[in-house]
């Protein structure tokens, strides 16, 4: 069989491009899925790694720490008062620090941060691991339409001196904006009994 000039062109043109495809499509599937990944993880610690979280809005600050004594209640709270803590909010937040993922990352130069408001935040969350090492994570305005927060995680300084910023979810927007009582242990009242109503004696059934 003989091949034109043309069809054999056609057919080196075809096995080159499926070659492209195998080593870009799926050879490089994986280690761009990697890259993604790595890019996207705002922290790495584990959840078991947090000794203490300071949550700092611009009406508060909450001071929380691990209860070491007991696993129930897990968290204490240490200020602005000393009692124990609501679990389910501060895993609510616990789960956003340590599963979170930035949905891109930003340099912008660092006279620019005021104009994501990293430096009036809407909220400051310090966390010390049991290892002593700490990591902070700055709260910022959100983006144009109102899908992500802008962040800054630790002190994400390039060696040109731009900040890297972070595009995160608007749920860490409802895990620090809270009351002071939502930061308390809830109690529960439907174990409680009703109280009994006893009748007082009247003058005349004490005759």
């Amino acid at each position: 069989m003989k091949f034109t000039q043309t069809t054999l062109i056609l057919i080196l043109l075809a096995l080159g491009l499926g070659g492209f495809v195998y080593f870009y499509e799926i050879q490089g599937a994986t280690q761009r899925q990697e890259v993604k990944e790595q890019k996207q993880q705002i922290f790495s610690f584990a959840a078991d790694d947090v000794q203490s979280l300071t949550v700092k809005t611009q009406d508060m600050t909450i001071n929380l720490e691990r209860n070491s004594q007991s696993s129930s209640p897990k968290w204490l709270l240490k200020s602005p008062v000393s009692e124990p803590a609501n679990d389910a909010i501060v895993g609510y937040l616990m789960d956003l620090l340590i599963k979170g993922k930035s949905d891109r990352t930003l340099s912008i130069p660092a006279n620019q941060r005021g104009e994501f408001n990293l430096d009036q935040p809407l909220a400051t969350i310090d966390i010390k691991l049991k290892n002593q090492d700490t990591h902070q994570l700055i709260l910022g305005k959100t983006d144009f339409n109102n899908r992500f927060l802008y962040a800054q995680a630790d002190s994400a300084t390039q060696p040109n001196g731009n900040t890297n910023l972070l595009l995160v979810s608007t749920d860490f927007k409802n895990a620090v904006n809270r009351e002071l009582s939502e930061w308390k242990e809830s109690v529960d009242n439907g174990n409680q009994l009703p109280s009994l109503n006893i009748p007082q004696p009247t003058p005349e059934s004490i005759k």
